[in-house]
């Protein structure tokens, strides 16, 4: 009907009016429903409130960390032992949430320790007092005072004093076999133990050397420990039976000498790798040190099966321990017969190339004759043994006097100190090798330093360590050094000839004539006879002078005379060209310890700028990607 607005609904009206109402319905439902939850949440985090859930909170937070500062800062003072501390620090993160539980269902009332409920009814509207407040700031302000307490007053934790806390000395082990030729055993095990430890990067370990002038289980561990620089001794005893060997050792703090670990072990002759390997890893536990894997590989490497091999291998090390011509020709018979049991033994070759290599260095061969020698017995052993620094050792001592390629003498060397951080001697005959011959003086220097560390009582690194400031022009620290050595030992004759060299450098050419006929005196080392000669020449005692180069002449009818000898005694007697003359046939015999300072020694100064010196210079370094600094 036009024109009029119909009042009847239409079917569809009513769907969509329900629909409406549906929608909005939901609307309204969820809204509440957030409002619920948000009301919830609210309530829930008021009544952890209510419940003083977050008082304790806090409160367990600070008290924990009194409690964690007083263990860190007092247990050391008792000699408790670290796992302690970490006891008490994993008890106090276990209690956490235990603690906050018992905050949520019990209260603290007049009456007592109730549940949450029983005490809302019990005491309605009670007052919840702020003493909490005072606890938790008095023990924030105890535990900050403590923290800063063990922060800037109490000594470095890696340190005792001036000394590493990682840090020990095996002593000598003392031979309670009945047999008194067992004392090769004991000092074996002594040093294979020793060896085992020196691999652990994290330890400083005092060489073989300084060690074997103190007795086993000494009374004055304090004294010694000063004197060696480490802040523990291991120090036991062996005692060997047929197949059977029992060895005791005990772990002491010296400063306290308070025992941190002592054991006794009962084993069979072909169990004492295992025991020698069991004893380094609980002592580098015991004293905290980090091993890497490698480091754990290390120590516990069985270098042969072979008893027999291991106990010849002993008697070589026995022997060349004691660094004289004849006793270095017994070590190589032994190492060698150790080969012969066992000819993969990779430690026995090394023993033969130390040997061979020092054995020209005693009078007892010619360098031509030793060093390939011991650089074949190096190359074998690092076939069989990548990983032995001795043997890189060796090897780079051999490329730097006998081929004259420094920079792979130099790598060789860096590979062994990586290999073994505390091996002495690879510092040692780094710094007086091919680091001196290249002029990285300040470098060869810290070498030196680094060795002595390691090996504070041995003569020839004190006596070496002088011989680098001496080559650095270093005159009055090198005099010093010498007599440091001298304390040590007054009557070791290379340190007098050095000191000799350092004095006459400096100008005081009467002082320096006499510490040369003291090194005469104490040994007939030829090369001491013509320095002797030198000075009287340089003092105008020309008769004196020649003299002495007859007698050189005499002597090397019998015996090798290093011919670096009559080049510094012609020198001195003005004669250049047949001074050089004796330097080209050093070379020529491969005299590679005479030759390889031609550029840096001082006493050669005078040659430098004569045409065929520095020809023959060049020949030296023509092997070598390093020349040395101008």
């Amino acid at each position: 009907m036009g024109g009029r607005i119909s009042l009847r609904h239409h079917p569809d009206d009513n769907l969509r009016g329900a629909s409406i109402r549906l929608v909005q319905a939901q609307r309204l439902a969820v809204r509440d429903s957030s409002l619920g939850k948000a009301a919830m949440s609210s309530n829930f985090f008021a009544e952890l409130r209510r419940r003083n859930v977050y008082k304790v909170a806090v409160g367990y937070a600070v008290v924990g960390w009194l409690l964690i500062q007083v263990a860190t800062q007092v247990f050391p003072f008792f000699e408790v032992p670290n796992w302690g501390v970490r006891l008490v620090v994993l008890l106090i993160v276990v209690g956490f949430p235990i603690a906050l539980v018992i905050a949520w269902a019990f209260e603290l009332t007049p009456g007592g320790i109730k549940r949450t409920e029983e005490a809302d009814r019990v005491y309605p509207g009670r007052s919840r007092g702020r003493a909490w407040i005072y606890v938790v700031i008095s023990a924030g302000l105890l535990s900050a005072g403590l923290f800063f307490l063990g922060r800037y007053t109490a000594p470095n934790e890696n340190k005792i004093g001036n000394v590493p806390a990682k840090s020990i000395a095996v002593l000598p082990f003392e031979n309670l076999s009945r047999d008194p030729e067992n004392a090769y055993f004991a000092e074996g095990i002594q040093d294979e133990i020793l060896t085992r430890l020196a691999k652990v990067s994290d330890l400083k370990v005092i060489s073989h050397t300084s060690t074997q002038r103190y007795k086993s289980s000494p009374n004055d561990l304090p004294q010694i420990a000063k004197q060696l620089g480490v802040a523990n001794i291991l120090e036991g005893s062996v005692q060997k039976s047929q197949d059977q060997v029992r060895v005791n050792v005990q772990l002491i703090n010296a400063a306290t000498d308070a025992h941190l670990w002592g054991e006794s072990f009962d084993r069979k002759l072909i169990d004492i790798f295992a025991v020698e390997s069991e004893i380094a890893a609980k002592v580098a536990d015991k004293l905290q040190a980090k091993l890497t894997g490698a480091e754990q590989h290390a120590i516990s490497m069985e270098p042969t099966q072979n008893t027999e091999a291991y106990q010849l291998y002993l008697k070589g090390r026995y022997f060349w321990n004691k660094r004289t011509g004849p006793d270095l020709q017994k070590a190589i018979d032994y190492f060698k017969q150790a080969i012969e049991k066992d000819p993969g033994y990779a430690l026995a070759y090394v023993g033969l190339g130390d040997s061979y290599i020092l054995l020209s260095g005693f009078g007892a061969a010619r360098p031509q004759d030793s060093f390939p020698l011991a650089e074949a017995a190096a190359k074998k052993a690092l076939e069989i043994d990548d990983t032995l620094a001795e043997a890189h050792t060796t090897l780079g001592f051999s490329l730097c006097v006998h081929h004259f390629d420094f920079a792979g003498s130099i790598r060789e060397f860096e590979r062994a100190i990586a290999l073994n951080p505390n091996y002495a001697t690879a510092h040692h005959w780094f710094g007086d090798g091919p680091l001196l011959a290249v002029s990285q003086f300040d470098r060869a220097i810290a070498e030196g330093k680094r060795a002595l560390e390691l090996d504070p009582l041995s003569v020839i690194i004190t006596a070496d360590l002088g011989a680098d400031y001496l080559v650095a022009r270093r005159y009055d620290e090198a005099i010093e050094q010498f007599h440091k050595a001298i304390d040590l030992d007054p009557r070791f004759y290379y340190t007098h000839w050095n000191l000799a060299e350092a004095l006459e450098l400096k100008g005081n050419l009467r002082e320096a004539l006499a510490e040369y006929k003291k090194a005469v005196e104490l040994d007939d080392d030829p090369f001491v006879l013509a320095l002797l000669g030198q000075a009287y020449a340089k003092l105008g005692q020309r008769d004196e002078a020649l003299k002495i180069l007859g007698q050189l002449s005499q002597i090397g009818m019998h015996r090798y005379v290093p011919s670096y000898s009559y080049a510094v005694l012609y020198m001195a007697l003005e004669e250049k060209d047949k001074a050089i003359e004796w330097l080209e046939r050093s070379y020529r015999e491969g005299a590679g310890l005479d030759v390889i300072f031609l550029k840096v020694d001082p006493m050669l100064d005078p040659l430098q700028k004569e045409p065929r010196f520095q020809a023959l210079v060049a020949k030296v370094f023509a092997r070598s990607s390093i020349t040395p600094a101008q």
